[in-house]
């Protein structure tokens, strides 16, 4: 049920909060009951809102996260699903977390108020619905929310600048090590490399959190330099992906991912496909000679480079022979020692 937004209301008298013009501000009603719905729903559309309807709670959260409407009036009592259980699964999605949920209720006592709240939302109303006191109630949370909601863009959009370079970022809450939010090119590198996809954070990156954050949420020692956290590196191959701890965002009265203390990951993959190139020109390798010459100059054993390059240490081994034969050397300490003085690009860095 979906009412078209008027530019100015029919009928002045009757629009107690009409919206500013060029504004068309999506409201969702959830009650189980239409004569509850229709009395509010004539009025929000005649100040101008669009209206969408939700009869249950089900169909409630599949609209919220359709739409995504610029507040929720949600009745707290309804069979199977109540409006609790759907404030929370609402909040507990980075999609619809944001979204302003006014309570509707009939419920008087302190402690079903407190669970309104508690569940995520930002204010309540009580039954029967005035709805001149919800217009009022909706234009504060409204305008809350616009700000926090322009602030988050304009932070997805720095964040997001980052793909272009690179770079690639990641959110993680503290609280429970949900992903909560990624760029594109973080979504492509983490399921590369970890086959993991938002809200679950790869393991690796939740171990490399739980061991640095003693030691961070720790006080500083007078006079001595603050050191830059350990990195994290996931390597796939001749490719490697690695992790820097950049900051903690949020404060005291939340952020856009709906807790304080989250953590800012910034990713970026990089690359030794370039001294693959170089080792099999400079001694005439395969391709995949080339590969287990590399894992030779960086110290790995047959059982190592077999599991890194998907082959058993027996293949490896013959890899490794040929690879003697075209060096005229008869070590693997030789060989290493070969490559690092003709390959530049494997010599340490500093």
């Amino acid at each position: 049920m979906i009412a078209t937004p008027v530019s100015a209301p029919s009928n002045p008298q009757n629009a107690q909060h009409p919206l500013p013009p060029g504004e068309a501000l999506v409201v969702l009603i959830v009650d189980d009951v239409p004569d509850n719905v229709a009395p509010l729903h004539d009025a929000l559309d005649e100040a101008g809102y669009t209206v969408l309807v939700a009869l249950d709670g089900e169909a409630a959260i599949r609209r919220a996260t359709q739409a995504l409407p610029d507040v929720v009036l949600l009745d707290a009592v309804m069979p199977g699903i109540d409006g609790f259980e759907v404030a929370r699964r609402l909040k507990a999605e980075p999609a619809t977390a944001h979204i302003p949920i006014i309570f509707m209720t009939g419920l008087t006592e302190t402690e079903h108020l407190v669970a309104a709240l508690d569940a995520g939302g930002v204010d309540y109303v009580t039954k029967p619905i005035k709805p001149r006191e919800v217009m009022a109630r909706m234009g504060v949370h409204l305008r809350a929310a616009r700000h926090v909601r322009q602030g988050a863009v304009e932070r997805s959009q720095a964040r997001n600048a980052l793909d272009a370079f690179g770079y690639a970022t990641i959110t993680v809450r503290a609280r429970d090590g949900r992903l909560m939010w990624q760029t594109p090119l973080a979504r492509d590198l983490l399921a590369r490399y970890c086959g993991t996809e938002a809200p679950s954070t790869p393991p690796a990156v939740l171990q490399w959190l739980d061991r640095l954050l003693p030691e961070l949420q720790s006080p500083a020692v007078p006079g001595q330099p603050v050191r830059e956290p350990p990195r994290l590196t996931l390597d796939q191959g001749p490719r490697r992906l690695t992790f820097r701890l950049h900051q903690c965002v949020g404060d005291e009265d939340g952020n856009e991912f709906g807790e304080p203390g989250d953590w800012l990951i910034v990713m970026q993959e990089t690359s030794d496909a370039a001294v693959l190139e170089s080792l099999a020109q400079a001694f005439g390798l395969t391709a995949r000679e080339a590969e287990v010459l590399y894992w030779v100059v960086k110290g790995k054993i047959n059982r190592d480079i077999g599991d890194i390059l998907g082959a058993s240490p027996a293949t490896v081994k013959k890899h490794l022979e040929r690879i003697h034969a075209k060096l005229g050397v008869e070590t693997r300490t030789a060989a290493a020692a070969m490559a690092i003085n003709r390959v530049p690009l494997l010599q340490p860095r500093g």
